[in-house]
């Protein structure tokens, strides 16, 4: 996996996690993508470090303002390929999948021509 495309992994998890529960911990990143907790603490500190991830003394994970605009808009870029590909007639499982594969490769004009798409 790609250095980008993971820590838009991440940081989009967290993003999503954030969204359903007040406070997210490593374990919870760990869960959701189905990762071991080694790999996630690793990806973390790594995370931390580059100024994309803050976490507080209670361990809970915080992004910071350069994560969280990326996390928001490769959520955004997720969620936008996920509902072209269901209009088309991909299975919904199917498109949720190929999207999480997509949103980090696709351009900017395509993706800005899918948006307008929509909006029609």
């Amino acid at each position: 996996m790609q250095a980008k495309e993971s820590r838009e992994d991440y940081l989009e998890a967290i993003l999503i996690l954030r969204l359903e529960k007040d406070k997210v911990r490593e374990v919870d990143v760990s869960r959701f993508l189905n990762y071991s907790k080694p790999s996630v603490s690793i990806a973390m500190k790594k995370l931390i470090k580059e100024g994309w991830v803050e976490i507080d003394e209670t361990h809970h994970l915080q992004l910071t303002r350069t994560g969280y605009i990326i996390a928001s808009k490769t959520y955004e870029k997720h969620l936008n390929i996920a509902r072209f590909l269901e209009k088309i007639g991909v299975t919904y499982s199917v498109a949720l999948k190929d999207a999480c594969k997509m949103e980090h490769d696709i351009s900017e004009e395509t993706f800005q021509k899918m948006k307008d798409f929509f909006k029609k």
